[in-house]
């Protein structure tokens, strides 16, 4: 029954699936959550057969579920989809979400991002750029792209640690190392460790989770290497807050300063519907190094001031808030008013702008 559940979501475009005892599945597509009413209520045996198929042969991932109550991994439904799964216990009983995942990379250019996006990848050596935004805004599709235009123009040794391996990539002009942890790697830290080893040009750990991972990723791309990694924060100024938060308070200082020198920029995006409501549309705020960001992050009293600096070098570093990016996709016609207001972070001083555009 899974394989006709996937098939029919895929079907339908879905983009999650949600499956748990007492309930029918139900998918989400175009951000709409939907009823699979042609399936029957899924039993206690069900969504055990369905665990025990996407678990088989990870005895390790198995171990984790009884462990800990949780467990993320991917499932491979061949000639249909692979998805990221978590697994998980609720009211004692297993339920399952599963996340779709392109068999296909995205080329850069079919995302509607930014062009500074691209040029933030491709225009440094080494260095840090973070990937932000809560689950289900595209985080790892706009890595993939990134690493896949490295990929398609340089020869490289690109190292990938994730918890599950996502999008499979396939050499092209780069010579790539995936690792999944719990597969691979017992976790993010050792990987990271052990990738400094690999000879790697190019780092991309699917996401920091802990104080040592983060100091691991802060020293590689302080010594030559480029790293991308993904954090689940909600805008550039709660990124930094949460990356230097992460370390003890007589080192948040030095991380303050290991920061403002390694840094390349911060992507944060989220997912809006478009106008016509044929899916959903990224929009972007977009923090890249310069002087001023640079005093900012070493300067608490200039820190505050962060999306007033954002706002002013769009012109010259690309740079823009939420706020810019929601007004310029409505002016457009990419999205209408309503979801302007709905997502911009000052409703009312957005609202003053888009009553002068139409004046």
């Amino acid at each position: 029954m899974l394989t006709q559940i996937v098939r029919t979501a895929r079907e339908k475009n879905a983009s999650d699936v949600h499956l748990k005892v007492g309930a029918k599945p139900r998918i989400r597509a175009k951000k709409e959550l939907i009823t699979l009413d042609s399936f029957p209520v899924l039993s206690r045996t069900d969504l055990e057969d369905f665990v025990n198929y996407i678990l088989k042969g990870k005895e390790e991932k198995k171990q984790k579920l009884l462990k800990e109550g949780q467990v993320d991994t991917s499932a491979s439904f061949p000639g249909i989809a692979r998805f990221r799964a978590n697994i998980y216990y609720q009211r004692s009983t297993l339920g399952i979400a599963l996340r779709y995942i392109p068999f296909e990379i995205p080329k850069f250019e079919s995302l509607n991002l930014p062009p500074v996006v691209r040029k933030m990848a491709l225009s440094h050596t080494s260095g840090l750029i973070l990937v932000t935004g809560p689950t289900g805004s595209g985080k790892s599709t706009t890595l993939a792209s990134l690493i896949n235009e490295i990929n398609e123009l340089y020869s490289k040794v690109i190292v990938t640690i994730e918890d599950p391996i996502e999008y499979l990539f396939k050499d092209k002009k780069s010579f790539i190392i995936q690792r999944e942890v719990g597969e691979d790697t017992n976790d993010f830290a050792g990987a990271m460790k052990a990738a400094l080893r690999e000879d790697p040009d190019v780092i991309m750990i699917g996401e920091i989770r802990d104080t040592e991972t983060a100091k691991i990723a802060l020293q590689a791309a302080e010594t030559g290497h480029l790293v991308f990694s993904t954090l689940h924060t909600i805008n550039t100024k709660e990124t930094i807050n949460r990356f230097i938060g992460m370390f003890p308070l007589e080192n948040r200082e030095q991380i303050r300063l290991m920061l403002a020198n390694s840094l390349i920029g911060i992507i944060s995006q989220r997912l809006v519907p478009r106008r016509d409501r044929k899916g959903v549309v990224p929009v972007l705020e977009i923090l890249v190094n310069n002087p001023l960001i640079k005093e900012a992050l070493l300067d608490p009293q200039k820190f505050q001031n962060i999306n007033e600096y954002l706002e002013k070098g769009h012109e010259v570093y690309g740079t823009q808030t939420f706020d810019q990016h929601l007004l310029e996709l409505y002016q457009k016609g990419w999205i209408d008013a309503k979801t302007v207001l709905e997502y911009a972070e000052n409703p009312t001083d957005i609202e003053l702008k888009m009553r002068g555009l139409t004046e």
